[in-house]
């Protein structure tokens, strides 16, 4: 079902996220078209980088009437990915000033990068 393991469906019924359906006479689950397309819908939310949290905010707004609440989510989220993406930056600017020190580094006896990760 939509490319999605048993365990996590039942984690998102869990969390409240998906209904779980009745059990057929077989013991197993079926699940209704209207299941998938909310999974469906929680996969591609995760994809943007949705929490479940955040999930679970968009999943009661999702009658399409509230646009300029769920727009306010989506631009809070853009926030926090430029902050990421910032950090990741600057991490990224550091390991390959520490690599570039590496390769300069003509002593066998001392690392850059364990140098400064040693630092008090």
């Amino acid at each position: 079902m939509a490319d999605v393991g048993v365990e996590t469906v039942r984690y998102y019924q869990r969390q409240g996220l998906l209904e779980q359906p009745i059990k057929a006479l077989g013991g197993q689950r079926r699940y209704a078209p209207d299941h998938v397309k909310r999974l469906l819908f929680i996969k591609r939310a995760q994809a943007l980088g949705f929490t479940l949290a955040e999930i679970r905010g968009l999943l009661q707004l999702a009658d399409g009437s509230c646009c300029p609440e769920v727009r306010s989510l989506a631009v809070r989220k853009v926030q926090f990915i430029e902050a990421k993406l910032a950090v990741l930056t600057a991490m990224h600017q550091a390991l390959n000033e520490l690599i570039h020190e590496c390769d300069a580094n003509t002593s066998d006896t001392r690392c850059p990068i364990i140098d400064l990760l040693d630092q008090d």
